[in-house]
């Protein structure tokens, strides 16, 4: 099946989860259909000093993801897209909206060994999926697909950027891909639409690189 956009999502980053809710509610609205890929924080970090570059919980975050990663990897090849994107909702809402990550930044000490089976077990659970797709965030067989995922994101933006990046009408001569857009809240309704006739708008322009203002609210999830 062709896909409107490749949407590469890593489910412990805050940006990318609220601009994964505006992605999803364009697809509410409209026949869109999205391939739900993998790029990893770990992976795009990988060559940094994480003790100089970034806060004290970002290793453990960034190594959960790339385990989320995956158990999504695994989910995809015996259940498919769709139940990817239930699954990626699922976790997204545990660790963004529900406060999961945020009470990790305060609690340095949190066993994350037992955080991340309670996140893995429970989501799965909660999505109906087989339980024995958590043991694929211990299987190094999917290391792999997440990082070669990770490289494709990485190819089609260069890689100064982050998460999410998003690929309209991929597979074809009129393919496009952009990093972002990163945002503090979750466009709704016709808004949303707006927004993505807009980015996609840009996108396609030959040339276009870079559209940024530094200055930005705390994330709101709601």
């Amino acid at each position: 099946m062709a896909h409107d956009l490749d949407f590469f999502f890593d489910p412990v980053c805050p940006w990318a989860w609220i601009t994964s809710r505006w992605v999803t509610e364009v697809v509410n609205q409209t026949d869109y259909q999205v391939d739900w890929k993998f790029i990893s924080l770990w992976v795009v970090n990988k060559d940094r000093d994480y003790e100089a570059d970034f806060p004290p919980y970002y290793p453990s975050v960034h190594g959960l993801g790339f385990d989320l990663l995956k158990v999504c990897a695994a989910t995809r090849a015996t259940d498919g897209n769709a139940a990817v994107a239930n699954l990626y909702t699922e976790l997204g809402t545990r660790i963004h909206t529900n406060g999961l990550s945020a009470s990790i930044a305060k609690n340095l000490e949190v066993d994350m060994t037992q955080l991340r089976r309670t996140l893995i077990t429970e989501s799965i659970s909660s999505c109906g999926l087989n339980p024995d797709l958590a043991d694929a965030a211990d299987d190094d067989s999917y290391d792999k697909i997440v990082q070669s995922e990770t490289e494709l994101a990485l190819s089609r933006t260069g890689k100064d950027v982050g998460t999410p990046i998003l690929t309209f009408t991929p597979d074809t001569d009129t393919e496009n891909s952009l990093f972002g857009p990163v945002m503090a809240t979750i466009p709704r309704g016709a808004e949303a639409v707006r927004l993505w006739d807009a980015v996609r708008t840009m996108a396609a322009v030959p040339g276009f690189a870079e559209l940024k203002r530094s200055l930005r609210s705390t994330p709101s999830f709601e």
